[in-house]
């Protein structure tokens, strides 16, 4: 028999909402894998291409919040990878990608890596310096209380 409590019952509602949108999510991957291989099958490498980085895209967020096992989300990317590759696409556009930045060398001494750090530190207070226009006044700093004369001699 079913359990009728107040908490089970929430739970029951939970659920169904849950199930939903998971639903809708697993429906959105097949369909956007569905419209890559379509492409690959009509030999449209280019719109295959910008297909397949959405559809990445979206196979990382679904696997990210486990509406699908991370491993299988991953399993479906490798085969639409391998798909591709086997067509003759050169690189599938990131869609998440950030502009790369320039390699730098990486110091070989222990004052190098402390200049590059302190570097870094005056850079970051460097605008916080800037935006402030007037400086704050410090507030008056407390006077320590005066030592008693020591009664010994």
């Amino acid at each position: 028999m079913a359990k009728r409590t107040a908490s089970a019952k929430k739970q029951a509602r939970a659920s169904v909402g849950r199930t939903l949108r998971n639903r809708s999510a697993k429906s959105e991957v097949k369909t956007r894998v569905t419209h890559v291989r379509k492409a690959l099958g009509e030999h449209d490498l280019a719109a295959a291409s910008e297909m397949a980085a959405v559809a990445i895209s979206i196979l990382d967020r679904v696997g990210a919040k486990g509406i699908l096992h991370a491993n299988n989300a991953s399993r479906r990317k490798s085969r639409l990878m391998k798909a591709l590759n086997a067509a003759g696409v050169a690189g599938v556009p990131d869609p998440d990608a950030k502009v790369a930045k320039k390699p730098t060398a990486k110091p070989k001494t222990a004052a190098a890596k402390k200049a590059i750090v302190k570097k870094a530190v005056a850079a970051k207070k460097a605008p916080a310096k800037a935006a402030s226009a007037a400086p704050a006044k410090k507030a008056p700093a407390k006077k320590a209380p005066a030592k008693k004369a020591s009664s010994k001699k």
